[in-house]
């Protein structure tokens, strides 16, 4: 769980331009559904009258700033990797069925991208929607969807597989569940609203049709936009600020660090990125069990407000000499915030854009709960997987995780208007 910052909660300045273009072939959008909830309240306030409500016709309102907000299917990269955290998000991976090949993955692809277009724009999946989410609007909504590294050998495109997709290494943490790892194909779904959300997963489990089953699927959550006084770091199940140092959008490297090159190899992959998706359970009971010093120490960081234990604010530089009056290191030498730094991990970085999660409790009453991980970056093998391999050596929030899932994905550049993602690679 790498101390890099999590994309900061949008203000409504922030948000994307609620543009709400007409529908193509004459489908209603989400917003112009809302119209008919006077007509929808007259029924329903005069069945309520009788037991005690005010009978009075809803009225169309203006969509509030949250559900105007707006991501865009098209463009250079796909949308949910830089975008600012939703509240709720849906992870999915699928496997493509028993002769489905390369053909049907493209026509799958191609269904995905064009539904996945419509509800980002606030529309309807198809002319008979399932109508759960006809009264919001796009909600920041974004779809992003990735290839497995068992894709390739299914679609007889192993040459055009990058060796940056090469499987993870076993890590000492790991207790995975190969189940719920891995997957031909994967789907990220992220909105404000988790009725938003829902539909999206439906319309595209859906839409695979006889050509993919689901493999397995995870819910997460997080703090929704405007719950706080004012934008700040999200805080994860542990009630730490979750992140200071992600790599920003106006940083000169942020390109470099996290996207292929539009020159990269393979060509398919220009101006994509690589996702590691990893369940990480949080064991909160013992967690919960240290005092308020103990769980700084681990961490490296205060946590009322993020800053470094060397002192400063939640961006203050963290000084990794400062000692205290006896002489110890101010920061442990084990602490999670030091481990993880960039600059001890010769420039690793990646972008971290996780969900926490909370699946229920275990019989013994144990919360299974955790971070849905995900994180973004040009070369896992130079990003992910050499801070990793330094957490396992001896990070002392290590004793308090344990990673259940794994996957890795990549994920291609987007999809300009008239095509679909992947089409690079599946009609190259």
């Amino acid at each position: 769980m790498p101390d890099q910052s999590l994309p900061q909660t949008r203000t409504p300045a922030e948000q994307t331009t609620p543009a709400e273009p007409p529908a193509p072939g004459g489908r209603l959008s989400r917003r112009t559904l809302l119209g008919t909830a006077g007509a929808t309240g007259l029924v329903l306030g005069a069945a309520g009258g009788a037991v005690g409500y005010a009978a009075r016709p809803a009225e169309a309102t203006p969509l509030t700033s949250l559900g105007s907000g707006r991501a865009m299917f098209h463009g250079k990269h796909q949308p949910g990797i830089t975008e600012g955290l939703q509240a709720r998000g849906h992870l999915v991976a699928f496997d493509l069925t028993a002769g489905a090949g390369r053909t049907e993955a493209a026509a799958l692809l191609r269904r995905w991208s064009a539904t996945a277009a419509r509800l980002m724009a606030g529309e309807t999946a198809t002319p008979v929607d399932t109508g759960v989410a006809r009264d919001a609007g796009p909600s920041s909504l974004t779809v992003t969807f990735g290839f497995g590294h068992s894709f390739f050998a299914r679609t007889g495109l192993q040459k055009q597989r990058p060796v940056a997709l090469d499987p993870l290494p076993d890590f000492s943490s790991d207790r995975l569940d190969r189940k719920r790892s891995d997957g031909d194909l994967w789907v990220q779904i992220g909105a404000d609203d988790a009725l938003v959300a829902f539909h999206a997963l439906r319309a595209l489990q859906k839409d695979a049709g006889s050509a993919a089953r689901v493999r397995w699927q995870m819910n997460g959550f997080n703090r929704s936009p405007g719950a706080t006084a004012h934008p700040m770091t999200a805080r994860n199940l542990m009630g730490q600020l979750d992140g200071t140092r992600n790599p920003k959008p106006a940083e000169p490297d942020f390109d470099q660090r996290i996207f292929v090159p539009s020159s990269g190899e393979p060509s398919w992959m220009a101006d994509g990125s690589y996702a590691v998706v990893r369940r990480i359970r949080m064991l909160l009971d013992d967690w919960e069990k240290l005092s308020l010093a103990a769980q700084e120490g681990v961490v490296g960081r205060r946590k009322a407000d993020g800053a470094a234990l060397s002192g400063g604010s939640e961006t203050t530089a963290m000084d990794l000499e400062k000692t205290d009056a006896s002489g110890d290191l101010v920061v442990p030498i084990n602490a999670h915030a030091r481990i993880t730094r960039p600059d001890q991990n010769g420039g690793a970085a990646m972008l971290r854009r996780p969900f926490s999660f909370h699946d229920g409790f275990d019989d013994d009453g144990t919360p299974d709960a955790g971070l849905l991980f995900i994180c973004w970056q040009a070369d896992p093998l130079r990003g992910f997987v050499p801070v990793q391999r330094k957490l396992d050596r001896g990070d002392a929030l290590s004793k308090y995780l344990r990673h259940e899932a794994s996957g890795l994905f990549a994920v291609p550049g987007g999809a300009a208007r008239g095509e679909y993602v992947g089409q690079r690679l599946l009609e190259g």
